[in-house]
């Protein structure tokens, strides 16, 4: 290590000790993770890919159960128009056209977006797909043109209750009258309220290719009824600090459903833990069913 690392080394240690607690939420649009950071992307597929553990994207087989679900209660057949939006990799869409539909997938993440169009091309269903590399803030959709919308894993609460509403208004417009929505959200009783942290080293992973120590911590805002994690990590090579903050807003039953209806749907339906699906951590999520 150099005297410039070692200086380095020292700084970061100082920010770290005068960070402010607890870390901000939704500053500057922020309170989501750098899926649009080419290198963090790479590393991010790799966990989407990775069928040992479900904390990036389900395996298969659970897939395999909610896209039977899906296919049911969004009524979807052959030629349906559907709209996945933060696509991720993939794995759903590519699976819906498979079987007919037409996808869009939207998606911030530029190994996600390469990775979901070599799926597509690999399953010889480039034209039943189009992916878009785009943040869903900024993304607008054809109006009136889909039969059905997807929101899973979560993604909806890693914006702020407003970008999520207007999401929702964004998303009813594009859906034609009668076409539905899903969206998959914790169960607000489920969500750890509790203060903690943590830390541990690695060799190299999710936050980088080389040695670091991840540093984390998590804290509940009971009035935004959101919880807010920061991830510090500190390059232990270099000195160099990545600081990330993810915001998670929770959301009660009734006032997600009030949300959806002020976004123009029609009806809504809430099914707790899948509606009885037998996904390893079901009784934590809650999904919605909206009818434009």
């Amino acid at each position: 290590m150099t005297n410039g690392d070692r200086d380095a080394l020292t700084r970061a240690l100082w920010r770290i000790y005068n960070r402010p607690d607890p870390p901000p939420l939704w500053v500057g649009g922020g309170g989501n993770l750098p899926w649009n950071d080419p290198a963090f992307s790479a590393r991010m597929l790799r966990e989407h890919l990775d069928e040992t553990h479900g904390a990036a994207s389900r395996p298969a087989a659970e897939r395999a159960a909610q896209l039977d679900w899906l296919w049911a209660r969004l009524g979807l057949r052959p030629g349906s128009r559907v709209l996945d939006l933060t696509c991720g990799p993939g794995l759903y869409a590519v699976a819906l056209a498979q079987r007919g539909a037409q996808v869009t997938g939207v998606d911030f993440g530029p190994a996600a977006i390469a990775h979901a169009r070599q799926l597509a091309a690999e399953a010889g269903l480039s034209d039943h797909c189009t992916f878009i590399e785009a943040d869903v803030r900024d993304y607008a959709p054809e109006p009136a043109a889909y039969d059905a919308a997807l929101f899973l894993y979560g993604q909806l609460a890693v914006f702020s209750r407003h970008e999520a509403a207007a999401l929702l208004a964004k998303t009813a417009a594009a859906l034609r009258p009668g076409g539905r929505l899903v969206v998959e959200l914790l169960d607000p009783v489920r969500v750890d309220k509790r203060d903690s942290a943590w830390w541990y080293t690695d060799d190299g992973g999710l936050w980088g290719e080389r040695p670091y120590l991840h540093l984390g911590e998590r804290r509940w805002d009971a009035a935004a009824r959101a919880s807010i994690e920061r991830y510090l990590i500190l390059h232990l090579e270099t000195g160099a600090l990545d600081e990330i903050i993810l915001g998670d807003q929770t959301y009660e039953v009734e006032e997600m459903a009030g949300l959806l209806r002020a976004a123009g749907f029609a009806a809504v339906t809430s099914f707790a833990a899948w509606d009885g699906l037998g996904l390893y951590d079901a009784a934590e999520w809650v999904v919605y069913l909206a009818v434009n």
